[in-house]
């Protein structure tokens, strides 16, 4: 299956303009502004930049961790299986803690098997939060932490996730 992925600008604009709890707008969104957030156009709003923690540019410091695939994957598949549920529960914790804005897997079968991107201060604060996840301390994931400037918007993503998933993992 083949995805069309936008630019990261016109992803930070979509984000940046979504309406949900965390941004202060409304969950039910009219025509106009759904079409205001698919074209890009919406105003600057100096109040949710602020709420964001936005710079002058719109950006914000964060953590991107790239999850490859670690030197213990010996696992059999119903251990494999349960680390897999374990890591997707961690992955939602971490978000519902709001210390985690972004995370997917690649869709290849490289070593880099995904991305997370954390909302915290520093790389150390992110390793902290990587070793509680149970295919991490099971040797099967490892994180290599980097710091990153990156949209401020990605701090409402999840609100907006949350309005077009049917399913959660």
């Amino acid at each position: 299956m083949k995805f069309a992925a936008p630019t990261a600008l016109a992803a930070a604009l979509l984000i940046l303009t979504g309406c949900s709890v965390e941004t202060g707008g409304s969950p039910d969104m009219n025509q106009a502004q759904d079409d205001s957030l698919l074209s890009g156009t919406a105003a600057y709003d100096s109040a949710l930049a602020v709420r964001l923690g936005a710079d002058e540019y719109g950006m914000r410091s964060y953590v991107m961790a790239f999850l490859k695939a670690g030197p213990n994957r010996s696992q059999d598949s119903a251990e494999a299986v349960a680390l897999q549920r374990a890591h997707l529960a961690n992955i939602q914790r971490l978000a519902d803690e709001g210390k985690l804005v972004l995370a997917g897997p690649f869709l290849d079968s490289g070593p880099t098997r995904g991305i997370y991107v954390f909302d915290v201060a520093t790389v150390e604060e992110a390793r902290e939060l990587t070793m509680t996840d149970p295919a991490v301390q099971a040797g099967r994931l490892e994180m290599e932490l980097h710091p990153w400037y990156g949209s401020a918007a990605l701090r409402a993503l999840n609100g907006i996730h949350g309005r077009v998933a049917r399913m959660e993992p």
